[in-house]
């Protein structure tokens, strides 16, 4: 049953090796004319999945049917457990056909769009860019972001970059006043020699030598100066370039990153700032919202509302671009790309933002993490597109200010916008909206800006947006528009998917909730879509289940699924087979590759008994007053071993965390009940045609296991599971073994299966402690922590 993981229709996605072509010959199809700046194509396989879905469903129904008969003629808590996690499938599964319904793929056409609009007719564009924690997000890294955003292909004259520093650091301060001098010479550089790779960082990691020799000792003197005050711990007197720096400098001595006034500094000003051919800079402005204790900062949408405030009173461009810090600009003409949808009168009067897909750099050859997310990112979010349009996924978005102004406003991008200045009133109002106090009593956050309520203020925006009647697009170039980062520690991994869990149960379980908000002011589909991502925590009680239960059953001799001569076997064989193969084929077809897809859908399994389960208790304890959501900041920062373990595709469970506790004791369970299983088949008769639905399921999920058991036993670098964690494992998943058999083996017995003998039980009951007995042995761990 882990089958029903994603549980879609099968091969609908084989269109998608095509969509990227353009705007097809037939079906869907665009016609294009001379302001045509965009086409869209429907896919030709909707009637087909259409219809595959009606078939599936009819699959669920009857076993969900057959469940409900046999609980009603023998009541038990295992079977109760099983259509409990059937339950909770079939309702995912059903709220993931959103995605299916109407996929479409769109192409944007940017040079006769330059051509119709001109240089001169483009809107002003403002870029935010938020960081928080200068040692868990590398400012030079944040730098290489910015400095990609001032070489767009775009007029200088319309542009503008700013930086929250969400943790008023003094380092991040003067690693922008170090990037602002050394833009003078990198913007000149890129348009001369016409780069693609416009951060320092990504262009100088596969070119050396020649003309970028000079611009390179450049880059790695402003990189050094940038990591040595970051080393420090602060700025000190030989760094910076003029005494005005240091007077500056001393304003931080006593600030905290929780308690600091408001800083706005203009560090490039394109009326004033040139290049070194004497074109205009864009303009660079670095913004610390206040922070104070007393005051609740809301996190990521506080800082973006900031932003939001500072640069209306700033510049009040039209179009906001969002990024993370560690994305940056992989196409220069990203902008161009957006503005095809953003420009266009037939979508503009209620085109809220248009979202590209977020692509990572420096993964690995099998993806072990899955930090592609290739199913959200990507082929999700052609199937919302067919509807109202993708979620925001945070970053690689370009946004309609108006959408976030909270008032009606003109259907056209054409605002008033300004030119930047650093005069003393500009800035005393820029200080004043930046301030902690400022959003009291108003209706920032509930009906104006990014939304709070949610640690995911992404989805939670994008969701209040779609149910006020507005639309997005999914903007999905050739080429990817935007590069970030990936953790690449499981723990990070898994944490950071904890959070967004809590996020999105906050959502889910509010007064704005999908399924109720959302099915009635958006659409029907637009709120179960919405619905499926709010509900991701319930993942837990499938994969939890069906990770332990069989194989406790299995251990105890107690028969939990259909036999092989079982007509209701089959039935289990067309859900796995089907959900499984579909979800291949559309892996595949998105440029995947069979051992991501491996990764992919392991890392499912991985995060339903760690981060949905762990996320989901933390959101029960926190609604009942017990704990609180807080929001961690996801370190970039990785260790030279880290980073080669990583390249190599050993997985890293080197640190002591609860994570790891679950996932060694579903792996040891799985273990012993797959060895067990195997000893019974070869010497009991019948055993295999009784078991082997369980059999099966228990060796699916120990292949899954496998750098698990590398980590706990095999392995002695850094990356092994810690000794503690390992026994603390052993021993939960012995306590689960003794109380399987105390539950199991006493009668817990679906589908009016029984078998009861009590020798057999103590010889198997033997049988699992010898196995852990062995396993606690200090030579059977390698290395030892």
């Amino acid at each position: 049953m882990f089958a029903i993981q994603i549980s879609n229709f099968f091969l609908i996605n084989l269109t998608y090796t095509y969509i990227h072509l353009g705007v097809a010959s037939s079906g869907g199809e665009k016609k294009m004319t001379a302001k045509t700046f965009h086409a869209l194509r429907v896919s030709s396989f909707v009637a087909f999945n259409r219809a595959h879905a009606f078939l599936y469903s009819l699959a669920i129904l009857a076993l969900l049917r057959h469940h409900l008969a046999c609980l009603l003629s023998s009541p038990s808590l295992l079977p109760s457990a099983l259509f409990l996690a059937d339950v909770v499938l079939a309702v995912m599964w059903v709220a993931s056909q959103v995605f299916r319904w109407r996929p479409v793929s769109r192409q944007e056409f940017p040079d006769p769009l330059l051509r119709e609009v001109g240089s001169d007719g483009l809107p002003a564009l403002d870029v935010f860019i938020c960081t928080a924690d200068p040692h868990k997000e590398p400012p030079i890294s944040v730098v290489g972001t910015a400095l990609s955003a001032m070489s767009f292909d775009y007029p200088t004259d319309r542009l503008s970059i700013y930086v929250s520093d969400d943790g008023g650091s003094a380092v991040t301060l003067f690693a922008f006043m170090e990037a602002a001098r050394f833009a003078r010479y990198w913007l000149p550089f890129c348009k001369k020699n016409g780069l693609l790779e416009r951060s320092p960082e990504a262009y100088f990691r596969s070119n050396k030598g020649g003309d970028s020799e000079k611009m390179r000792m450049m880059y790695l003197t402003m990189k050094e100066k940038v990591e040595t005050a970051l080393e420090r711990g602060y700025v000190s007197k030989d760094l910076p370039s003029s005494g005005e720096d240091d007077e500056l400098f001393e304003r931080w001595k006593g600030f905290t990153r929780h308690d600091h006034p408001s800083v706005i500094q203009v560090l490039l000003e394109g009326s004033k700032d040139s290049d070194i051919t004497g074109n205009a800079l864009p303009n660079l402005i670095y913004v610390s919202r206040e922070k104070r204790p007393t005051s609740h900062h809301h996190f990521k949408a506080g800082a973006l509302n900031a932003l939001l405030r500072v640069s209306n009173t700033m510049s009040n461009a039209p179009v906001i671009l969002t990024l993370d810090c560690d994305t940056y600009c992989s196409d220069p003409r990203s902008p161009l790309h957006a503005l095809c949808y953003l420009l266009d009168p037939a979508l503009s009067s209620n085109l809220a933002f248009v979202q590209f897909p977020q692509r990572f750099y420096g993964i690995n050859k099998n993806d072990i993490y899955g930090g592609e997310i290739k199913r959200l990112y990507t082929i999700t979010a052609r199937g919302k597109d067919g509807i109202l349009g993708p979620s925001y996924f945070g970053s690689g978005c370009f946004i309609s200010r108006r959408c976030l102004q909270g008032i009606p406003s003109s259907p056209s991008l054409a605002q008033e916008a300004r030119v930047p200045s650093s005069s003393e009133s500009v800035l005393r109002k820029a200080h004043e909206v930046a301030g902690c106090t400022y959003e009291l009593r108003t209706k920032w956050g509930s009906v104006m800006g990014f939304r709070y309520g949610s640690l995911v203020e992404d989805y939670y925006t994008s969701f209040r947006l779609h149910c006020e009647g507005w639309r997005s697009v999914f903007c999905n170039p050739v080429r990817p528009a935007f590069l970030g980062d990936v953790p690449k520690s499981l723990n990070d991994v898994l944490g950071q998917c904890k959070r967004w869990c809590v996020g999105l149960l906050e959502v889910g379980f509010s007064r704005y909730s999908p399924l109720t908000f959302g099915t009635t002011n958006a659409s029907l589909l637009a709120g179960l879509g919405y619905a499926y991502d709010a509900f991701w925590g319930i993942w837990c009680i499938p994969v939890t289940t069906y990770g332990l239960l069989p194989q406790l059953a299995l251990i105890c001799q107690t028969p939990l699924l259909p036999k092989v001569s079982d007509p209701w076997f089959y039935l289990y064989v067309y859900l796995f087979t089907a959900a499984y193969g579909q979800d291949l084929v559309e892996f595949l077809a998105d440029d995947g590759t069979i051992g991501r897809w491996w990764s992919d859908q392991r890392m499912w399994m991985i995060k339903g008994v760690t981060a949905y389960l762990f996320g989901s208790i933390q959101f029960a304890l926190k609604k009942i007053g017990i704990s609180a959501a807080e929001f961690n900041v996801t370190s970039k920062v990785m260790e030279d071993e880290q980073r080669e373990r990583y390249g190599r595709g050993a997985f890293d469970l080197g640190v002591q965390s609860s994570f790891f506790v679950a996932l060694g004791t579903v792996a040891v369970v799985n273990l012993s009940s797959l060895v067990v299983g195997i000893a019974r088949a070869a010497t009991t008769k019948g055993f295999l045609h009784e078991q082997f639905a369980q059999l099966f399921l228990s060796g699916f999920v120990a292949a899954n296991c496998w750098p698990i058991y590398e980590a706990m036993f095999l392995r002695s670098d850094g990356g092994r599971m810690p000794r503690t964690t390992t026994v603390i494992s052993l021993i939960v998943a012995g306590l689960l073994l003794v109380l399987g058999f105390l539950e199991v083996g006493s009668g817990g017995v679906p589908l009016a299966y029984s078998i009861k003998n009590k020798a057999v039980e103590s010889s198997t009951y033997m049988d699992s402690v010898y196995l852990l007995t062995y396993f606690t042995k200090p030579e059977s761990m390698a290395g030892g922590r």
